[in-house]
């Protein structure tokens, strides 16, 4: 029976640290770190993540700006406004809600997010940082994973660790973070042939995939680390991972569980990296 890895509380313990750090912050410098959200559109979705930033960042103590724009907004006010977060020295992080509008191009809006502000860790100057291992920020989920791992002491070092996906966002990031805690890491995905067989063989196993219950019982081996990123709605409106959780449960030795598991975790880094940024700027 897998002990499972309670997202909520763990996060709820990192939040705390965070606002007793930021009133010693306030007493220093005056005033609170700053995080900016720009959301363009009306995805459901990221209307709730943007509610839930702007909650998380009260919780704190953080000053907070959020930006809604209509679908409409072109290429040129967007990076307009980009431009003027990045002069903005209340603001230490930018955060564009993605995914954008078709008509706008991701990849050139990230880019124009100034490093140090980049509190997402998607821009190549920050993305090549975590390849070497001499980051200032960590993508949100990834960096969330391995606090619960690391606060659930589970040990990476020489274990055989297998991350199902290879997205910018988390598949390729979680494994360098495996990495660089000297797990021996390999990557799957929709090419990798005999992947049942790959993932039996791993110590902790993190499921990143994108397919709700993709990751059946028969995948796993007994007394595994599972992780389980995911997070799907199904046409019954249930939420599932990744993992099929009453099949995997009882082989494993540690779960998180969907909802309450890494979801949790991801703006509570989010929050982490913004704290950061502020102290890089005020040149701590």
């Amino acid at each position: 029976m897998a002990k499972i890895i309670d997202g909520k509380a763990i996060s709820k313990q990192v939040r705390e640290e965070i606002a007793a750090d930021v009133v010693e912050f306030k007493a220093k410098y005056g005033s609170a770190p700053g995080l900016a959200v720009i959301i363009v559109g009306n995805d459901p979705a990221s209307q709730v993540y943007v509610r839930n930033k702007k909650r998380a960042c009260e919780e704190v103590g953080f000053y907070s700006e959020s930006y809604e724009l209509p679908v409409e907004t072109t290429q040129a006010e967007l990076i307009a406004l980009v431009e003027r977060l990045n002069n903005d020295d209340k603001i230490n992080g930018i955060l564009v809600q993605l995914p954008l509008p078709k008509h706008l191009d991701e990849t050139e809006i990230l880019l124009k997010i100034r490093p140090d502000k980049d509190v997402d860790a998607f821009h190549p100057y920050n993305v090549g940082k975590i390849m070497i291992g001499n980051h200032d920020f960590l993508p949100c989920t990834p960096a969330g994973v391995m606090v619960l791992l690391e606060r659930s002491g589970v040990e990476i070092s020489g274990k055989k660790c297998v991350v199902i996906g290879r997205s910018n966002i988390v598949g390729k990031p979680m494994a360098m973070l495996l990495l660089h805690a000297n797990g021996t890491v390999t990557i799957c995905h929709s090419r990798t042939e005999n992947l049942k067989e790959i993932c039996r063989e791993a110590d902790v196993l993190v499921a990143s995939i994108g397919k709700p219950e993709f990751v059946t019982g028969d995948m796993v081996k007994d007394g595994a680390v599972v992780v389980d990123v995911g997070i799907n709605r199904l046409e019954s409106g249930k939420l599932v991972g990744d993992v099929v959780f009453s099949e995997v449960e009882p082989k494993a030795s540690y779960i998180t569980p969907v909802p309450g598991g890494v979801g949790p975790m991801t703006i509570t880094m989010l929050l982490k990296n913004t704290l950061t940024a502020a102290e890089i700027a005020r040149g701590k």
